[in-house]
């Protein structure tokens, strides 16, 4: 595909300039990698479903839009059902992520699922690539970055393995960032950085779709740190959720929803207290059809369905009066936001808090 993409790309690292996600010290890195370059030609839009891109216009219009490009579905097999597997991660939350890492000159990186290798290359632009490792699971997608990031002609090291182990060869790192979401950091990743050093990746739980958190690493074992923005990441491979138990629509039975906390039910910080309070109870919400409801479910086959006018429930579970009873307890707990929780890993696992590491949730 030809294409005058200079321009393309000066707008791109522009507006990440004017926004004020692209900070200072990152934008010659930017600068230096153009996002097109990591794009393979066969591509997908995230919409309801993954939509094929099939025009050379329509490629370059979607890969210098700051939106997500999906590029692998179905793990790379033909004829399934078309579910994103891998993916570009858009461009303002790649520079808030990069911002976030607080790197220094001289510190060494490991990076948590490769991708398209977009990411490692911007990291080997700003420190070296002798600094940079970037580790991935999908055997394909690590042969196909190490490829086109050697095209670039910036050299970090490219592994292939299960980022959930990190890579001990490499060992010590002062950073560690995850580019997929976790639902428990590994403590490996711990053992692997360097007292002082940071540990970045997105946290997913069943209540929420997905939170930025940022981990001081002591010299004890243990790292601890707050939530510092929500970030929708595909999921390690590993921690791809099973099958739920499929819901028995006879059990339907219709309620009054009662004072509505609709509007503070789909904040962040309401999320992570209810994900403590509720575990493996699964919330949605949106408007399909033009009108605002919430989708509440377990993995056992209890659910509900909720709008302004009434409540469905199903199963042996009341899950909306339990929803309901967790919000009226986090407003009497002062209605905090998402930057009041914070998490700590040790060798035992990990600990949700709320205002200090003192007063776990979980």
């Amino acid at each position: 595909m030809t294409e005058d993409w200079q321009p393309r790309h000066a707008a791109l690292v522009e507006a990440l300039a004017a926004s004020g996600e692209l900070p200072d010290a990152w934008r010659p890195a930017f600068t230096a990698v153009p996002r097109h370059h990591f794009i393979p030609g066969e591509i997908w839009e995230q919409r309801a479903t993954c939509v094929p891109v099939t025009t050379d216009a329509a490629w370059w219009d979607l890969v210098y839009r700051d939106v997500a490009v999906v590029t692998q579905v179905d793990d790379g097999q033909t004829d399934g059902p078309g579910i994103a597997t891998s993916s570009n991660s858009m461009p303002t939350m790649v520079t808030r992520m990069l911002a976030a890492l607080d790197v220094a000159d001289g510190q060494r990186v490991l990076e948590i699922g490769t991708g398209s290798g977009w990411n490692a290359a911007l990291l080997a632009a700003r420190l070296g690539s002798e600094n940079v490792t970037t580790i991935e699971v999908d055997p394909v997608l690590a042969e196909k970055a190490a490829n086109v990031i050697k095209e670039t002609e910036y050299g970090p090291d490219v592994v292939w393995g299960d980022g959930a182990r990190g890579w001990e060869p490499g060992a010590p790192y002062d950073r560690i960032i995850a580019t997929c979401s976790v639902r428990r950091i590994p403590h490996a990743w711990v053992r692997q950085t360097r007292p002082g050093g940071l540990i970045l990746a997105p946290l997913a739980g069943d209540f929420w779709s997905g939170t930025l958190v940022r981990l001081d690493v002591g010299g004890d074992g243990i790292a601890s740190g707050r939530f510092i923005g929500g970030a929708r990441f595909m999921p390690m491979r590993s921690e791809r959720p099973h099958p739920d138990v499929p819901v028995d629509s006879g059990t339907g039975r219709r309620g009054s929803t009662g004072a509505l906390p609709f509007g503070s039910m789909a904040d962040l910080g309401f999320a992570l207290y209810a994900g403590a309070k509720l575990p493996g109870v699964v919330m949605a919400d949106g408007a399909p059809s033009g009108r605002y409801q919430i989708w509440l479910h377990d993995r056992n086959g209890s659910a509900a369905t909720v709008t302004h006018e009434e409540v469905w429930s199903y199963g042996p579970r009341q899950l909306w009066e339990e929803a309901t009873a967790v919000h009226t307890a986090y407003v009497n707990d002062g209605s905090p936001d998402s930057g009041d929780f914070g998490l700590t890993v040790d060798p035992g696992g990990q600990r949700l808090w709320l205002r200090s590491p003192g007063t776990p949730l979980d």
